[in-house]
């Protein structure tokens, strides 16, 4: 049994010892295998290390080489880049240098023209403005004078009455207004002017219409003055001077030249002024006080311009109604001859159909007398000269 048992593990411990075996041996060749793979690995290492450091060291060339070339071509490119800055710069400089001379030269040129224009229109103006002063002193003695003439009431008035003849003969014919006259009956007082307007009588008599200026210049005056000095008491006691120097010549032309039925039961004050008129109208209720008082109606040259035109359409329209009758008249004796110049006609048409028969009765005799002389041999125009004599168509 022992034995036996002996002989069972025999196999055992073999395959235990092959194991071992095996094991050291596999232990061995991992080892080697290690040592093969730490040298490779050395050697490959150093392999790579030598080939990463030619790469590197080649790569470092390159690089350099690179660097050096590109520093070429940029130190090129910076020469060429310089060089024509340069250029620019030089052309630049001598354009601009032409630009400045010319426009120097162009500036210089308008400079001088337009300063030679300045001083030239500044010499026109300033002989202007001497001749000017020369005209305002002529004017200034010119108004001086003219104040020195208005100072003086008949001046003042001959001033006026100028203006109102003016007015009048540039609007209305000489038939139609008169000056000097005497309108009122049995009184020495003349008006200044008077228009001729027709009576309603038919014996064609006139009835007059009163025209007299005024011109209150020291009243005026006062006026003016107080305004300019914003005085209000003084121009307000003007103004109340004026309205009653007005008031007052107002009521002198009533007494002195209206009477009707020899003039209108109105006259008309002129103001040869219109300062002085738009002074009136400005006063609250003069100008109706002096219509409903003293019947007179006050005007500027303006108003009464348009006055006289508004009395040279009527005077117009008269003239149309008065030759109405004389132009139906003419045309009834038109009518008339009318009427005998048709009579005239038809007898002269009788007579013209008369000679138009005998005309064609001698026609007829002419042909008959011609178809006899047929017959009749026609002599040369000479010989029947000779034999007749020479025809005349001037003989009658």
């Amino acid at each position: 049994m022992r034995k036996n048992g002996k002989s069972d593990l025999m196999p055992f411990k073999q395959l235990i010892y092959n194991q071992e075996r095996l094991e050291a041996l596999l232990r061995d060749e991992l080892g080697k295998n290690r040592q093969e793979i730490a040298f490779h690995s050395k050697i490959l290492r150093e392999e790579l290390g030598s080939e990463l450091h030619k790469f590197t060291n080649s790569n470092d060339q390159r690089f350099a080489r690179l660097t050096q070339l590109n520093e070429q071509k940029l130190d090129k490119l910076r020469e060429t880049v310089e060089r024509k800055l340069t250029e620019i710069q030089q052309d630049n400089s001598k354009k601009l240098e032409d630009m400045r001379a010319t426009v120097d030269e162009k500036l210089h040129a308008t400079l001088e023209k337009r300063l030679g224009e300045s001083f030239q229109l500044v010499s026109e103006r300033l002989e202007q403005v001497h001749k000017g002063l020369g005209e305002m002193q002529q004017l200034a003695s010119g108004v001086g004078d003219l104040k020195k003439v208005l100072s003086n009431v008949k001046t003042r008035g001959i001033w006026g009455e100028m203006q109102l003849a003016s007015l009048l003969e540039q609007v209305l014919t000489p038939e139609q207004y008169a000056a000097n006259v005497a309108t009122k009956r049995g009184s020495q007082d003349r008006v200044e002017f008077a228009v001729s307007l027709p009576g309603k009588d038919s014996n064609n008599s006139t009835v007059w219409l009163p025209i007299d200026a005024k011109f209150p210049q020291e009243d005026y005056q006062r006026l003016l003055e107080a305004q300019e000095l914003a005085n209000s008491e003084l121009a307000a006691a003007a103004a109340s001077s004026l309205e009653s120097r007005i008031r007052q010549e107002a009521k002198t032309i009533r007494e002195k030249y209206i009477d009707p039925p020899n003039t209108t039961d109105f006259a008309i004050m002129f103001l040869p002024v219109e300062g002085l008129y738009a002074e009136v109208l400005r006063r609250p209720g003069l100008c109706e006080s002096l219509q409903r008082e003293y019947r007179i109606n006050v005007t500027g040259p303006t108003t009464l311009a348009a006055l006289l035109n508004s009395l040279q359409m009527g005077f117009r329209t008269l003239a149309i109604e008065k030759h109405s009758s004389e132009v139906w008249r003419l045309l009834g004796a038109v009518k008339t001859e009318f009427g005998k110049f048709g009579d005239v006609l038809t007898k002269t048409k009788e007579k013209l159909e008369q000679a138009s028969k005998q005309i064609d009765s001698a026609a007829v005799r002419t042909r008959a007398i011609e178809r006899k002389l047929k017959a009749v041999e026609q002599l040369p125009p000479a010989e029947s000269v000779r034999i007749l004599g020479q025809y005349n168509d001037d003989s009658e």
